[in-house]
């Protein structure tokens, strides 16, 4: 089997698994009953929140309002639901105002009242309400200390928690005596419902020791206050023997494995062999870049483990720790440290791309690489190693016109990646 247009196809991969995680395919069967007599309180937060509100509207029976809120440029038409854009990954006021709104919009319910929550990644940082005592401008700088030192999101969501007054399942208790029901595109390795942009409506078994050890593990400047809150356990968060989360629910409808499972299939309609190798690999992103240049490299010269042509696909969400000032996310610099280690080896191409349509704080979704980019960048008078060291991957797929710009996906698994060896 060959491929005319290796680089189409990775392109129409990446494609599949964003459909096959879209709010409108992955929603309206999770849809809860209406209530009898009481109200639908719809809210909810992250980067597919407007895509799941707006699919809410078109499947339900009945009366609903609430507020939504999602990233810049991730909008969707809604009639009933109102739809609040706000900064990410740092969190900006709007973020904050939105929070309180939210946090207000939920007071009084009773439990004849049903609140459906819409819940994706990118909510930590767009639901922004500090704990009393913590400042909006200290919680935007551990946000960016955090995002520089290479923390996984699951410590940094730790964080995040504990210095809140929404997140860890403090807006779920805000809703008693509701019945709560929370729906949840993951983006987190392992989908722990309570990491997903941690866990505003689901109970939290982590504690401010845990938080403190984080901040403590990557040297990052704890100020007095925020130490403080931390060490006298203020912040610390409900866990699930508190009785107000009986009446709640949760379903994840959307995973990295759906998009895997569905990119897969796609491969062998086309009749390539395809092979996951995992949904939730983390990492630095470089490292991660050479352990996948290696194994396809395998593939291409002993066929071990796998027979070509074949495509490997993997998930998950890679780290990586800021050294140098150029431009690119986590995906870019999986690829460039892939393409260095490949060093134009003929017939592996390859795409990692972010399942939301943005690298990072990019406006590309991530990047391509074929046997010639070493070539073509030798052309350009590019210095790839020098651009890896310098974090700027982006710089180096821009210059050979590999980007993949998308725009907004309106959903949210995380990275994906497709390596082909033909």
């Amino acid at each position: 089997m060959t491929i005319a247009n290796p680089r189409d196809f990775l392109l129409s991969l990446y494609q599949t698994a964003v459909d096959a995680v879209s709010a409108e395919k992955c929603l309206p069967a999770f849809l809860p009953t209406p209530p009898t007599t009481g109200r639908t309180i719809v809210i909810g937060a992250g980067k597919a929140a407007a895509a799941m509100a707006s699919t809410v509207e078109k499947h339900w029976q009945g009366a609903l309002s609430g507020l939504v809120v999602t990233r810049y440029g991730h909008g969707a038409p809604c009639d009933k639901i109102e739809v609040i854009e706000a900064a990410h990954p740092v969190p900006d006021a709007a973020g904050q105002q939105a929070a309180q709104r939210i946090m207000e919009m939920v007071q009084g319910l009773s439990a004849d009242d049903v609140v459906l929550c819409l819940i994706s990644g990118g909510g930590s940082a767009l639901l922004a309400l500090p704990a009393e005592g913590i400042t909006l401008a200290q919680k935007q700088a551990l946000n960016k200390a955090l995002l520089r030192s290479g923390a996984a999101i699951d410590e940094m969501n730790c964080v995040r928690k504990h210095l809140s007054a929404i997140k860890g399942g403090r807006l779920g208790l805000a809703c008693a005596p509701a019945r709560v029901v929370t729906l949840m595109i993951s983006d987190v390795p392992g989908d722990d419902p309570s990491i997903i942009a941690s866990g505003p409506t689901l109970p939290d078994d982590s504690t401010c020791a845990d938080a403190l050890a984080i901040l403590q593990k990557y040297a990052i400047e704890i100020p007095p206050n925020v130490l403080d809150h931390l060490q006298s356990g203020r912040g610390e968060t409900p866990d699930a023997t508190d009785p107000r989360f009986a009446r709640h629910s949760h379903h994840i409808i959307a995973t990295a494995q759906d998009a895997l499972d569905a990119t897969a299939g796609a491969a062998r309609a086309a009749g390539i062999h395809a092979h996951v190798l995992s949904d939730g690999i983390e990492g630095e992103a470089k490292d991660i870049g050479l352990m996948h240049a290696a194994l396809a490299r395998q593939i291409a010269q002993k066929g071990q483990p796998f027979q070509r042509p074949c495509v490997v696909l993997s998930g998950g969400e890679t780290t990586v720790t800021v050294r140098g000032n150029g431009r690119g996310g986590r995906n870019a610099e999986f690829l460039l440290s892939l393409t260095l280690a490949l060093n134009g080896h003929p017939g592996i191409y390859a795409l990692a791309c972010d399942t939301d349509g943005i690298d990072g704080s990019e406006d590309n979704a991530g990047a391509i690489c074929e046997p010639t980019s070493l070539q073509r960048a030798a052309e350009n008078h590019l210095y790839p190693k020098l651009m890896l060291e310098n974090n700027d991957g982006y710089g180096f797929f821009s210059c050979l016109d590999d980007l993949i710009v998308t725009g907004p996906t309106r959903t949210n698994v995380n990275d994906f990646r497709a390596i082909l060896v033909l």
